[in-house]
């Protein structure tokens, strides 16, 4: 039997049923937006690409200890197909699992999951608090302080744009404007 293809509607329902810390659905959500972005810079599928960026983290907040392993089971379980679900288990390559990013999708996904949380703990601390006015040079200032947003893994940023053979002012650029599209729904609208 061949897996049906998830539409958005779907993948959101199964993120809010494995997940109802506002963070975790918001980072998911950011993840959306810049997947739906570099997928239409690709050429690509901006619905599938979104989907994926959408679940990527699925079994985060339930099954931290076994993050991607428990999302790849819960995908196959519900019958997802086997390129979503290799996608989704390849964005925590040499962290939480061994699957390689091969394709411009997963590699995409790999880079941008850590620098979305840069991305929005610079916001956090704009006067602006909107991501509309953000630019790379203000990312790139606070990339350098390594207490600033610790979380963010700039080794696995940097390895991903290495293997998308991107620069990282680039990928920091279209993540920004990939988030921008959805500014109001993310809360990065800001004040003014």
């Amino acid at each position: 039997m061949a897996a049906s293809i998830p539409g958005r509607a779907e993948a959101y329902a199964l993120l809010t049923e494995f997940n109802k810390s506002e963070n975790l659905l918001k980072h998911g959500l950011t993840v959306e937006a810049v997947m739906r972005h570099f997928a239409v810079l690709q050429g690509e599928d901006p619905e599938k690409w979104g989907v994926i960026g959408l679940i990527h983290d699925l079994d985060y907040e339930q099954f931290p200890d076994r993050h991607c392993i428990k999302t790849g089971e819960i995908l196959t379980s519900r019958g997802w197909p086997e390129d979503y679900i290799r996608a989704v288990v390849s964005h925590g390559w040499g962290l939480c699992s061994d699957v390689e990013p091969l394709e411009v999708m997963e590699k995409i996904l790999f880079t941008i999951d850590e620098l979305t949380g840069l991305i929005t703990a610079v916001v956090y601390v704009r006067p602006s608090k909107s991501i509309l006015d953000l630019e790379v040079k203000s990312v790139k200032k606070k990339w350098k302080e390594k207490s600033f947003a610790a979380g963010a893994n700039r080794e696995v940023i940097l390895k991903g744009c290495g293997m998308l053979g991107m620069d990282l002012d680039d990928v920091i650029r279209e993540t920004i404007e990939g988030m921008k599209k959805a500014a109001a729904e993310l809360g990065l609208k800001g004040t003014g």
